[in-house]
């Protein structure tokens, strides 16, 4: 099977869109501090139904549903940490095995979703990057799950929604020897990070990591999209990743989304222009828009992907 440098450095792979979107759209309650991570342990059918639908709608690469999995969530919920082990190595075989299922085994990819500490919290803390902790914390909390994750042979390690410098740094030093590729994706607010630090900062980060294949930006306003990946392109040469929210906001006192979302498709190709190899979509973005955004990168892309 070809490795995914090797496909992206042919041309643009679709991304899968936001799995927890999908999953509450087919009647499953996400509602607890667990999200989906709470499938992983009752109802790991309905993972593997909803990363087969992606596949049916173009998407070639399948991110799990590790995101907001933590030894702390879990062990609160009486699981000891090889349980929860084994569920994170759940996650990398259930979109293995949709992979399996539709046909795919020989042009798509299993990437392990990697969350920042701050979904772990479930309280929106992503979104600002306000955790108290210092790099040396961070990289201590994230090592466990990035060997185990990396232990359970996905084909790259989906490092998303980083909001801050100190967590950058921190995932970065921690990749080195695990000997899995990695992308590296922060999330934004405008032209900076969620914490307000440096954007430039955080690619030059990642470029000067070797584990790190792929930069860019997920769960933000696709509006911020083509911006950043310009200024990505100025720090690093690596191929780009862009998978932005639907356009809807969150609230997370609320826990519940407000707003419309807007149409992805059309700025697939400003994207790709911009220098992205990896396109998709995170929250709220559903197997339709992906099935858009696909049409849209083979319409658009020399080399792209069949």
């Amino acid at each position: 099977m070809l490795r995914l440098t090797d496909a992206l450095a042919a041309g643009p792979v679709v991304l899968d869109g936001g799995l927890g979107t999908l999953l509450e759209e087919r009647g499953n309650d996400l509602s607890s501090s667990l999200w989906s991570a709470r499938l992983l342990l009752d109802e790991p059918g309905e993972i593997r139904a909803a990363h087969e639908a992606f596949f049916a709608a173009g998407a070639r690469v399948a991110i799990t549903a590790s995101y907001q999995v933590s030894y702390e969530a879990l062990e609160a919920e009486g699981l000891d940490a090889p349980t929860v082990d084994l569920l994170l190595m759940r996650s990398v075989a259930l979109a293995r095995r949709a992979r399996a299922d539709t046909g795919h085994d020989h042009d798509a990819w299993v990437a392990a979703s990697v969350g920042p500490y701050g979904a772990t919290l479930a309280d929106g803390s992503e979104y600002t990057g306000d955790y108290g902790l210092t790099t040396a914390e961070l990289r201590e909390w994230h090592r466990p799950r990035l060997q185990s994750l990396a232990g359970a042979g996905p084909d790259v390690l989906a490092i998303e929604t980083i909001p801050s410098l100190d967590e950058v740094a921190a995932i970065a030093a921690e990749l080195r020897g695990l000997g899995v590729p990695a992308w590296l994706s922060v999330t934004i607010a405008g032209d900076r990070l969620r914490t307000g630090e440096s954007l430039a900062e955080a690619f030059a980060i990642a470029d000067a990591a070797d584990e790190i294949v792929a930069v860019g930006v997920n769960c933000c306003d696709a509006v911020d999209v083509e911006a950043a990946l310009t200024l990505a392109r100025s720090v690093t040469d690596k191929p780009l990743v862009a998978y932005p929210n639907s356009g809807e906001v969150w609230d997370a006192d609320d826990r519940s989304w407000s707003g419309h979302g807007g149409e992805l498709a059309g700025q697939v190709g400003g994207w790709l222009a911009a220098g992205a190899r990896l396109v998709g979509g995170c929250c709220r973005v559903g197997p339709a828009q992906i099935h858009d955004v696909a049409e849209a990168v083979a319409a658009g892309a020399p080399g792209r992907q069949g």
